[in-house]
């Protein structure tokens, strides 16, 4: 299989690209410079060229507080872009991946929220990523939208560089402690939808970590995982004011039978510290 990745620079794409790679597909990565989504025609001649089996639309627009200053941004690229490619895809007849957040969502649950949930989302960014999934599942009926949580891993802004960083440079550090959800290890993220490109089974699919915590649950365990001396401090998310709201409660679980299930949060964060540790990568 011949599988397309767009944003491959980035943190999710480069796992994708290796993790299809494995799974003895030809993966074949674009990054921003080599592809720009927003430029229909380049999208367009790309995948007429390529006539990909399958294409993971990994360049996105992640920038959750700046999004709420910049909605048209999130929405060019969240949104208008990721129908274009998905219409692409459909042309040639390949299937097309969206990868999808929790905080399409508006934390309002109290147990864990499965594909057929009604979204609300109640950010900017949220309201991208709900308006991409829309489009991208009318460009293309071959769809497959993948919703995570909290990623982390190599090659990316994410909370646990931001605490090891920060666990350095300081001796305690402020956590939110009211925000609850599914951190999930970008590598085993990229490993299920590798696997799930040999499906037919589209639509919806939530795919995050087992199990569940607070961001400041998320931080200790970062410290202890990683012998790192640092305190961290309780703070709710009216204490700690940011630019976007984030969903109270964004757990994902799934209804599906066959839905694929990734290992825990706890065990992604000690292969993610092991995998930083191989790579030279300074605690």
């Amino acid at each position: 299989m011949r599988v397309l990745v767009t944003g491959a620079a980035g943190m999710l794409g480069a796992y994708l690209v290796k993790a299809c790679a494995a799974r003895g597909h030809e993966a074949i990565g674009l990054s921003h410079d080599q592809l720009d989504v927003t430029d229909a025609a380049a999208v367009g001649d790309v995948v007429a060229e390529l006539r990909p089996s399958a294409v993971v639309n990994c360049a996105a627009y992640t920038d959750v507080d700046r999004a709420e200053s910049d909605e048209p941004g999130a929405m060019l690229i969240n949104d208008s872009a990721a129908a274009t490619l998905a219409a692409a895809a459909a042309s040639v007849g390949a299937t097309v991946v969206y990868p999808s957040s929790d905080y399409v969502f508006d934390g309002r649950n109290r147990r864990p929220y499965v594909e057929s949930d009604v979204t609300g989302p109640i950010s900017a960014y949220g309201r991208s990523k709900q308006a991409g999934e829309t489009s991208v599942a009318i460009s293309n009926p071959q769809h497959l939208i993948v919703r995570t949580s909290w990623l982390f891993g190599l090659g990316g802004r994410n909370f646990v560089e931001t605490m090891l960083r920060l666990g350095r440079e300081q001796p305690e550090v402020m956590v939110v402690a009211d925000q609850v959800g599914c951190p999930t290890y970008a590598r085993h993220l990229a490993t299920a939808i590798a696997e799930l490109l040999e499906s037919d089974d589209y639509g919806i699919h939530h795919l995050a970590s087992s199990g569940s915590c607070s961001w400041y649950e998320f931080a200790q365990e970062i410290f202890d995982q990683a012998d790192v001396e640092c305190r961290v401090l309780y703070a709710t998310a009216a204490e700690m004011t940011r630019p976007a709201p984030r969903p109270a409660f964004s757990v994902l679980g799934t209804e599906r039978p066959r839905g694929t299930r990734l290992p825990s949060w706890r065990d992604g964060l000690r292969e993610y510290l092991r995998e930083r540790e191989r790579a030279g990568v300074p605690v």
